[in-house]
């Protein structure tokens, strides 16, 4: 039997971002296959997790350029890339929340640092034409968005929200958090 290792890695995130203490074992459950055929694809808690961190950025990356967020409108922009990430979300949901990711000595993956960087300058660029409120960072603004579609995530896994409504109501709140408003006198 041949084991879909993307196929191990989504059960993997999907059961860790619900129980971040899961045993291998109950990964394993999780994903249909034996504790020993885990083994053999991940040595341990540590090489699953590195191994759901690449998948989930470079998922991601390839999300946010598929959405083309330094192009056109930044409000339609934002619109594009919460629906592109939404398929990825899932993953994006574990991989903020894992906290071994992290801690440590060991270097942050640079994949974070280029998304990152794209999805600011999204921001910084609404807030340079006179879109997005000034008084919030971009960063905090970034935050902000992984934090929503993590919530999002987390929604639609437990079926309080529609798979097909996802987009729209993470686009509207994080719209109506950081759009810039006239102050009427």
């Amino acid at each position: 039997m041949t084991v879909d290792r993307e196929q191990v890695l989504r059960a993997a995130a999907a059961l860790l971002s619900r129980k971040a203490t899961a045993t291998m074992g109950e990964v394993a459950q999780a994903a249909g296959i034996g504790r020993a055929t885990l083994h053999r694809h991940f040595a341990g808690r540590d090489a699953l997790v590195r191994a759901l961190e690449e998948l989930g950025l470079r998922e991601l990356e390839a999300a946010v350029a598929a959405a083309g967020p330094e192009e056109g409108d930044p409000v339609a922009a934002l619109r594009r890339l919460v629906a592109a990430t939404a398929p990825v979300a899932p993953l994006l949901t574990f991989l903020i929340t894992e906290n071994q990711l992290f801690e440590g000595e060991e270097q942050m993956n640079e994949g974070w640092d280029r998304v990152d960087a794209i999805i600011c300058a999204l921001f910084r660029r609404g807030q340079e034409e006179g879109v997005f409120r000034v008084d919030l960072t971009a960063t905090w603004l970034t935050d902000a968005l992984y934090g929503l579609i993590s919530a999002g995530a987390w929604a639609v896994q437990a079926g309080r929200v529609a798979t097909k409504d996802y987009p729209y109501m993470i686009a509207e709140l994080v719209l109506g958090g950081c759009t810039r408003r006239s102050v009427e006198v």
